[in-house]
């Protein structure tokens, strides 16, 4: 007990260093020959306009959407690992960040023929993926809860079942789409930080806010959860409110962040089991480290996807799927090993 107190001490301390570093090397890296020791000059207005843009109106939103992103889906899969007590769970397993995609598909495929996108302008498509998001929330409650009482099981199967019709439904859209919205639908199902700008990460932030509130709030009584339902009423935790309040987070931390910069997988299922390797099940100490070393990850995936192939760039839905694979087969191998479910 001692050892893994030492270690979790030492992990939170170490975590945010590497997230430093990690986010000073993108800053540092990429297309354009413009280095750290030019920040100062871009923050005193003593250096070049041409500076002044690549390090805060590129990089700068670009490595925060990351940073931001990653984190909201590490805790995202804590969440869901916790609530489903299943250390293979994601948020996708909850159909919510399908409802996102599908509604963000609508506007990228449709949008043009509806009023009110065009009055949104730019901010059509995360409007409709938040709403997607809820939306998802809402109907899998709907059919998870029977008599005030929410199944686990039932949340789970319901949210396999809505995330397959999200994609059939999102398979039609692209069926239909014309060449312009086909290109778009499928680099944005790819995963992309190309588009990112300092009012996206603003919109981000509030949802993000509430998600991490939540999450917080949240820590102690899913450490209960983990033994099961019957003993967490018996210890006085309202089980109802945690499962709503646990969805409520989850599609805080998705929604928004699946309508702003796509599809990007494996990081809510990958980083949250890595961290319960090193520190154990608590989750007073799994949410903040796996946001942290989600922030890292992503962070880290998105500075190779656009150095890789430089000066083109890859989407970073790709390279965290190519990172991701093997460590979740590894995590699927260990699991059988070890009799973990």
């Amino acid at each position: 007990m001692r050892e893994r107190g030492f270690r979790a001490f030492w992990l939170l301390c170490g975590l945010p260093a590497m997230l430093v570093l990690t986010m000073l090397l993108a800053l540092d890296t990429g297309a354009t020959t413009v280095h750290l020791r030019d920040l100062w000059h871009c923050a005193t207005g003593a250096q070049g306009q041409a500076a002044h843009l690549v390090l805060w109106g590129i990089r700068g939103p670009r490595i925060a959407m990351a940073c931001l992103t990653g984190a909201a889906l590490a805790v995202a899969g804590t969440i869901m690992q916790g609530l489903f007590r299943n250390p293979l769970a994601d948020p996708g397993l909850a159909g919510v960040s399908s409802a996102a995609a599908l509604a963000t598909a609508c506007v990228i495929v449709l949008g043009g023929a509806w009023q009110w996108v065009t009055g949104l302008g730019m901010w059509a498509i995360p409007c409709a993926g938040i709403a997607g998001s809820f939306a998802g929330m809402g109907l899998l409650y709907f059919f998870a809860t029977r008599g005030g009482v929410t199944s686990i099981t039932a949340m789970l199967l319901a949210g396999v079942a809505f995330g397959a019709f999200s994609g059939a439904l999102t398979g039609i859209l692209i069926f239909r789409a014309d060449d312009t919205a086909l290109r778009d639908l499928t680099f944005w199902t790819m995963g992309s930080f190309s588009g990112a700008t300092w009012s996206g990460v603003g919109l981000l932030v509030p949802f993000l806010l509430v998600a991490g509130g939540l999450a917080i709030h949240l820590a102690t009584p899913l450490n209960v959860m983990l033994l099961n339902e019957h003993n967490a009423q018996l210890m006085g935790y309202p089980v109802e409110r945690i499962k709503s309040l646990s969805m409520l987070a989850v599609a805080c931390a998705t929604g928004p962040t699946v309508s702003l910069v796509g599809a990007i997988g494996f990081v809510g299922v990958v980083v949250p089991h890595l961290v319960r390797l090193m520190v154990g099940p608590d989750h007073r100490v799994v949410l903040p480290a796996s946001a942290i070393l989600g922030a890292t990850l992503l962070t880290g995936a998105d500075t190779m996807a656009r150095t890789l192939a430089s000066p083109a760039e890859i989407p970073v839905g790709i390279v965290t799927a190519l990172l991701g694979t093997p460590a979740f087969v590894w995590l699927l191998a260990r699991s059988h090993r070890t009799g973990v479910s």
